[in-house]
């Protein structure tokens, strides 16, 4: 009788082994590396937006955010979602889907004084000497210096909505064409253009 209780327990225990050794190995866990991007971001402005229906309020966020990498890239995004972060989110992804290049001077300034006008928003750029910084406040000074602009003067005139500040700084930043660029277009020398 005692060889017949043996028998049980050694036949138990095998298969426990068989389990250890198959099924409790653990995998290393694969991690994908996201390659760093050297762009910022900044929140212009989140609105909360309200829809009345029969069961009550529905609450959704909207979001604008401008993204840059100081160097002469910049862009704007505008993202909606019922959660605050997500709708952040969306807009830093749209932001940096629509980047665009900025002619800068000496990686510092704007080419030449531009007015550029976005709905009811108008805001004017213009050059400044060495050492004056960014003359520009809200939106505006957010775009300019995440493009990498450190020395201009800004005003902005009309109305003072922050989505429409910012897009039409961005507009006035895209619309900047350097002097090789209007020389290559007039067939004449960088000299002959400042001169």
């Amino acid at each position: 009788m005692n060889e017949e209780i043996k028998k049980p327990q050694e036949n138990a225990e095998k298969p426990a082994r068989n389990n250890d050794s198959k099924n409790n190995k653990r995998r290393p866990k694969r991690t994908f590396d996201k390659p760093k991007s050297d762009l910022e971001e900044k929140v212009i402005c989140i609105n909360r937006v309200t829809k009345v229906v029969k069961g009550g309020r529905q609450f959704r966020f909207a979001a604008t955010v401008v993204v840059g990498n100081r160097k002469g890239k910049v862009g704007i995004g505008l993202g909606k979602a019922k959660e605050m972060p997500d709708a952040v989110k969306k807009a830093t992804q749209q932001a940096s889907k629509n980047l665009i290049n900025v002619e800068l001077i000496d990686n510092r300034t704007i080419s030449h004084e531009i007015i550029v006008k976005e709905g009811a928003v108008r805001v004017m750029l213009k050059p400044a000497k060495e050492g004056t910084g960014v003359k520009a406040g809200g939106p505006v000074r957010d775009v300019l210096e995440l493009a990498g602009v450190k020395d201009v003067l800004s005003k902005s005139l009309g109305s003072s909505t922050k989505v429409n500040m910012a897009r039409a700084t961005l507009n006035a930043l895209k619309l900047q064409k350097s002097p090789s660029h209007v020389a290559a277009l007039r067939g004449k020398t960088v000299e002959e253009i400042l001169n």
